[in-house]
């Protein structure tokens, strides 16, 4: 919802851009929706925002013990 607010768009603009309803974005700003990877990518270019730099913040926010897989 921040990335929307700073780039100046209503729940209605940024799914008029994504080709959805607004219904989808209000499902993702309230977790009620999860989201794919291209469908991330896609809304953070839309929204001006590097997705590169968003997960790295989030990675960074939510650290969590490295395991061998």
């Amino acid at each position: 919802m921040d990335a929307r607010k700073a780039a100046r768009l209503t729940q209605h603009g940024l799914a008029t851009r994504l080709g959805k309803p607004q219904s989808y974005v209000a499902k993702v700003e309230n977790r009620e929706r999860r989201l794919d990877v291209i469908e991330f990518v896609t809304i953070a270019r839309v929204l001006g925002a590097d997705p590169y730099a968003i997960i790295r913040h989030i990675e960074l926010a939510y650290p969590t013990k490295r395991e061998a897989f």
